[in-house]
């Protein structure tokens, strides 16, 4: 089959859990034999770590990139309050990035087109007109949702109003989106629940975030014990209101309280104000890591505070393939088919999360305990090479 994946950010490098779904899939789909071409729009605020590599993935793909400013200006953001259109998903359509889809699917005919994520909708129609290729929806998580859920944490009044103003928008924008699709994939039960219960009236299949279990190869003689670490981007809002929520609760305790351990806070576009949360010898905030896999390996406990959010969490999956243990909400571990106690621990509060803190930090064998179930239950239900099979049979259905 020749397949189409339509990005609205560069998955290269690979370090992000949009990226990592995506390439993944790209490697899942060509050991299978199929021809694969990759369009990504590459936004203005990810120049730069977005193109500084080449990845290997690179050559075994056609690959083309096209750069967009997605930045909105105090007055866009002013006009767009009085706006019924979702300009937070219409910023990144570009006429002349339409017109090089057009071309390209005029010039090659696809099987599969593979919209990933909310964010390429904009081209839909366009293409629609111009392919016989089935349009598959792969939803990484439904996106009204996280903004709702966000408005609901906020305590300032306009804060609030604003995000559920753009929840609302979001969420008609989604619903008349996708049921123009052929197909929709998504990642959890949850999510394939709420679609229906929105009148989504195509078919839609679970898919599991897959992973290649090879690239992940934990060696405890690297790892620091006992150590807390956070990975994820901090432009991404539930990421960033999650820590912030985390490091405020807990600063006292990390530094002068009971639980003094090291806390190790890495990822993309950290904020300069995080700065403001170092303490020598106690909380780092490193920024971008070179190698995210060596940085999981160096560290002992993963902690998810996710308040707000939706999908399936990539860095969870890919934390328990490394074996790690790892502390999360239940929003943080929605949809992986965990068992608390035994292959992660859940906590909903910063009581629990003391707790399941201050057992870990002072119980090696403990946390190794909930790893190593943890990898067992990656290695069931979450290879892409048993994944991109049923995939496949998704498509021609």
């Amino acid at each position: 089959m020749k397949i189409l994946i339509l990005t609205h950010r560069v998955p290269f490098p690979q370090n992000g859990g949009y990226a990592i779904v995506v390439c993944n899939t790209i490697k899942g789909l060509i050991a299978l034999g199929h021809e694969v071409s990759l369009v990504a729009l590459n936004g203005k605020r990810y120049y730069g770590s977005a193109q500084s590599a080449e990845d290997d993935l690179q050559q075994k793909i056609q690959y083309t990139s096209y750069n967009i400013n997605i930045n909105v200006s105090v007055f866009d953001a002013f006009k767009g309050l009085f706006s019924r259109k979702a300009s937070h998903v219409d910023r990144y359509f570009d006429t002349e990035f339409e017109k090089l889809l057009i071309r390209e699917v005029r010039q090659t005919e696809y099987d599969v087109i593979q919209f990933e994520g909310l964010y390429v909708t904009p081209y839909f129609a366009s293409l629609r007109k111009h392919t016989r290729a089935r349009m598959i929806y792969r939803s990484h998580n439904i996106e009204h949702q996280v903004w709702m859920r966000l408005a609901q944490q906020k305590s300032d009044l306009f804060k609030k109003w604003y995000l559920q103003l753009l929840a609302r928008r979001v969420k008609d924008y989604e619903l008349q989106e996708l049921n123009k699709f052929d197909a929709i994939a998504v990642f959890t039960a949850e999510d394939k629940k709420t679609l229906a219960s929105y009148g989504i009236n195509i078919p839609v299949e679970i898919f599991p975030v897959g992973i290649a279990l090879d690239d992940y190869k934990p060696d405890y003689s690297k790892t620091e014990f006992p150590s807390l670490f956070f990975l994820g981007s901090l432009d991404w809002m539930p990421n960033r209101e999650g820590i912030e929520w985390f490091i405020d609760n807990f600063h006292k305790d990390l530094t002068d309280g009971d639980l003094r351990v090291k806390f190790y806070v890495a990822g993309h576009n950290i904020p300069d104000s995080f700065d403001d949360y170092e303490v020598l010898g106690k909380i780092f905030i490193q920024g971008e890591v070179d190698d995210a896999s060596e940085f999981v390996n160096s560290k002992a406990i993963m902690i998810v505070p996710l308040l707000s959010s939706g999908g399936m969490r990539v860095k969870i999956v890919e934390g328990m393939a490394m074996e790690k243990c790892i502390i999360s909400t239940s929003l943080g571990a929605e949809g992986i088919d965990y068992t608390n106690g035994t292959n992660i621990l859940i906590a909903n509060n910063r009581q629990e999360f003391y707790d399941a803190i201050a057992r870990c930090i002072s119980d090696e064998d403990f946390c190794r305990g909930i790893g190593i179930n943890a990898r067992k239950l990656i290695e069931q239900q979450h290879d892409v090479n048993v994944i991109a099979p049923k995939l496949v049979e998704f498509y021609r259905q």
